[in-house]
């Protein structure tokens, strides 16, 4: 009897391991499907619990008041440092970025609530037969969706699917690279883009249109209010990892960067010229299969981060007030220092063509260059080239 008092228990054990085994494996595969992959912990360590739980019942282990608040302090214990991961996700989605999403479809041409600028008087310029098709940067397009309300027949122009899109600066070269459009507003291509345009037998010609600065921001609570182009070029290489070297508080230095190919990237790697930048921060993404990808981290506006991006996009467009913009050897990055070219890392933007045989590109292109398109560049935010 005792021994088959003994066996059934084994039996059942073995019986709810293969039943908990199958469930977890199916509940942790769906949290992969959708991306909940920081609630993993706390499915493996409830399921382990769970099992030894019953076990524990089973070999009637609950007898006495301290075997039981015993086992509780142990499982609150576990639950709790499983829940770990999510807590931390969680709070990492609190913290604003200034990367963030644009609703573009605010700056569509040919809409009653379009926040694109207008011209005092009719544009010089009306084209018709072959529209030339565009892609750009996402801070960019309000700049060329004016142009396009001036100088294109009116009907809808969906930013995504149509003659004039709008897309991730490293898609748009691809598209221009690739034959899907016959121009691009964005800025200056990256080495590799180069490389690749130079291997589909292709020249990138880049007409300058405007002029805008490259910036760098920090918290707002950050003490630190400027750098210098060497400190600038000490933390994206590594060489400085604590802002007390520069002035500033005990706390290491979140230096953020850019996926490789973005304008702002390129933007860095002119910046930092014959200077190795650092490896990017990077963080694990779940694809929508439940695999896992390594991407470039997203800036975080922690109290020591950095970041950078472009002026316009992030005073016209994000207007995000918890960021402040450094000024850089001394000078803030305005209107009037990028006009006047004393803030040091002001750069022309650009529409790049690579070998269209679009007969309405050049008139395009004419047109923005004439008083008229770069009226509508100092409306939108630019700086002319005009001024």
């Amino acid at each position: 009897m005792k021994k088959r008092s003994l066996i059934e228990p084994i039996l059942y054990s073995f019986f709810i391991l293969i039943g908990m085994v199958f469930f977890t494996v199916i509940i942790l595969f769906m949290m992969l499907l959708v991306g909940k992959v920081y609630y993993v912990a706390l499915i493996i360590t409830i399921s382990i619990v769970s099992y030894i739980f019953f076990v524990l019942l089973l070999f009637h282990f609950f007898i006495t008041k301290n075997r039981k608040v015993i086992f509780a302090s142990v499982v609150g214990a576990a639950v709790l440092i499983s829940t770990i991961p999510a807590i931390n996700h969680a709070y990492k989605n609190r913290i604003p970025t200034v990367y963030a999403e644009v609703n573009v479809y605010e700056y569509k041409p040919f809409t009653e609530s379009s926040k694109v600028a207008t011209l005092e008087d009719a544009s010089t310029l009306q084209l018709t037969g072959d529209l030339p098709k565009i892609d750009g940067a996402t801070a960019l397009y309000p700049l060329y969706s004016a142009f396009v309300q001036a100088t294109y027949p009116q009907k809808g122009y969906n930013p995504y699917e149509s003659e004039v899109m709008v897309n991730t600066t490293p898609d748009a070269y691809s598209n221009l690279i690739f034959g899907k459009v016959d121009m691009i507003f964005a800025a200056a291509p990256s080495r590799a883009q180069l490389v690749t345009a130079k291997q589909n037998g292709l020249e990138l010609k880049m007409t300058p249109i405007g002029r805008e600065a490259f910036v760098f921001f920090v918290n707002k609570k950050n003490s630190i209010n400027g750098l210098t182009m060497e400190q600038i070029k000490d933390i994206y290489s590594g060489k400085v990892t604590n802002w007390k070297e520069f002035g500033g508080g005990n706390d290491q230095i979140r230096a953020f960067q850019r996926p490789e190919g973005s304008g702002s990237q390129s933007a860095l790697q002119h910046v930092m010229e014959d200077t190795p930048i650092m490896a990017a921060p990077t963080e694990d993404i779940a694809s929508g299969m439940g695999g896992i990808i390594n991407e470039v981290s997203q800036y975080k506006n922690y109290k020591n981060a950095i970041g950078y991006t472009f002026r316009y996009y992030s005073t016209g467009m994000v207007q995000n007030d918890q960021i402040k913009l450094l000024e850089i050897n001394g000078v803030a990055p305005t209107k009037d220092t990028i006009l006047l070219g004393t803030y040091p890392i002001s750069s022309e933007f650009y529409i790049v063509t690579a070998n269209t045989n679009n007969p309405n590109v050049e008139k395009l292109i004419a047109w923005i260059l004439s008083e008229q398109g770069q009226e509508l560049i100092e409306k939108t935010g630019y700086v002319s080239l005009n001024e």
